[in-house]
This record gives structure tokens, sequence and C-alpha cells, in this order.
């Protein structure tokens, strides 16, 4: 039957969020049921396509990135996939109504992984983080509002900001691995082998204005999505905070993260602000 296979393959995109992040695993449990299953389904499809271009280096990544995209477009179009992570994801597609240009800008920024090092523009970056996550963050908004094209337009704008906030501190995180491991460097006229305190306090000041505006929006989400949102917002909050703390150089020569037990303060933090209704 369809609907086993359909049950399958959204067990299949949980799995892959649980398995693959822990704090967006976390943060997705924290929202309500009726949508959860929705967010994994994205998560499931955005990670599959991120571990092709970044981790799966003894094999063609071109061709099975090739092949993952005209399984994707073919989901969509035929409303079903024997991929099953590509099942889970049409099928919320269908369900919101998410628009092709969303997919489409994302799958765009993943290929671009395959070959591009350097980001020598300011408008390159952008382009590239727009569609790598300002997008995700646009898919899942439509989600949180359950396809309210109104709701949908009018937090459109602090989502995408999210989005970047999220991304950016991932950059700043994975340094050594983007740039020692995968030979890439997203931030523009930055000398990524000689990180300097002010290149550095310049991009957590744009984090930090991003957040700023990502939590705006934050505020203004449908119940079934605002503590699950504020969740993840919280994490990224602490790991910039600590990426703060952490001289240039050394950056380079660590991967920061939150402790669990760090996790577990914050989530214990952000419900307590979610209960008091400090956002």
């Amino acid at each position: 039957m369809k609907s086993i296979f359909d049950q399958v393959s959204r067990s299949c995109s949980k799995v892959v969020t649980h398995h693959y992040s822990t704090s967006f695993s976390t943060a997705t449990r924290m929202l309500a049921p009726s949508i959860r299953k929705d967010i994994y389904n994205i998560y499931g499809f955005v990670r599959l396509a991120d571990e092709i271009v970044d981790t799966f280096h003894h094999y063609n990544k071109e061709q099975l990135f090739n092949d993952f995209e005209t399984d994707l477009y073919k989901a969509v179009e035929n409303k079903i996939s024997l991929n099953p992570i590509l099942n889970a994801f049409q099928e919320t597609v269908h369900k919101y109504n998410i628009d092709e240009a969303l997919y489409r800008s994302f799958m765009k920024s993943m290929r671009l992984d395959l070959h591009k090092s350097d980001y020598l523009s300011v408008a390159e970056y952008k382009e590239y983080i727009y569609g790598s996550a300002d997008v995700v963050g646009l898919m899942c908004l439509k989600v949180f509002v359950n396809g309210n094209r109104d709701k949908y337009e009018a937090l459109k704008a602090s989502a995408m900001r999210l989005g970047s906030a999220f991304q950016k501190v991932n950059f700043l995180r994975d340094l050594k691995a983007d740039f020692e491991e995968l030979s890439r460097s997203y931030f523009p006229g930055t000398n990524l082998e000689r990180l300097d305190e002010v290149s550095k306090q310049k991009i957590i000041a744009e984090i930090e204005e991003d957040f700023k505006e990502g939590l705006s929006g934050i505020a203004h989400l449908p119940v079934e999505a605002k503590f699950g949102v504020y969740t993840a917002y919280i994490y990224y909050r602490k790991l910039l905070h600590k990426l703060k703390k952490v001289p240039s150089l050394e950056i380079r020569n660590s991967r920061i993260r939150v402790s669990d037990y760090q996790k577990a303060g914050l989530l214990a933090k952000s419900y307590i602000s979610y209960r008091l209704k400090f956002i």
C-alpha cells in the first residue's frame, strides 16, 4: 500500500534528522506534532543534497548530484519517488504548495559546492547564502504558517535573516573543515589563513544583526512553531557567543560546539521564556 511506503519515507527523513543534527532534531521535537513531520521531510532532503557535495569524496559526486536532482524533479512531478527521502519531501511540497523556485535555488547553491572554492564578492556570497540557507527557512515558513500566503509574506524577510544567521554561524564554526578539507572560503575579502580579530568581529556583527531581525519574526510565528524555532535560535545564539570569545586564530584550529549539558540548560531557558511569553 502507498500509505505504508509514505510512512516509511517520513520515518527515513526523521532518522536522517536525528542522526545528522542533534540540535536541529531537538528543536524540531519542540514543534507541534501537526507540523513536525513536514520539517523532518524538508531537513532530510536538504541534508542528503548537502552530504553528496560535502562528504561522498570517494564517489563521483557530480554524477550522484545530477541523479539526485533529476529524481527530485521527477518526484515532485509524479508525486512519488522510490527514494524515500524525496518521496517524503514531495509530499510536503504539494501539501503546502512550496514554490519550485525555492528548492531550485537550493540545488543551485549545492551544485556550486562541487567546484567553486572562493566567494570573492558580496553579491556571490549573498546569492550562495540565499540558496543554501534562506530558502530552507522559507520552505519551513510555508509549513509554519500552513501555507497562508499573507502570513508567509509578512514573515518572509525575518525567516530569511534567521536562515542567514544560522548558515553564517555554521560557516564560522566549520571554518577549519571548510578551508582545510574542502578548500572553501565563503567570507569575501577575508584572509582565512590569517583571520584577525577585526575580520572576525565584523562577521559576528553581521550575524548578530541577522539574529536581531530573525527574532522579531519568531515572535509572530503561529503557536505550533514558535517554541521550536525559538529553541533553535537559542542554540545558535549560544554557539555564536562561544565563537565570539575564541581568539580569531584559534577558530581555524578547533570546532566549537555546545555541549549536551549546555543544550539541556538552554532548552529549559527557552521553555521558561516561551511560557512567560517573553517571545
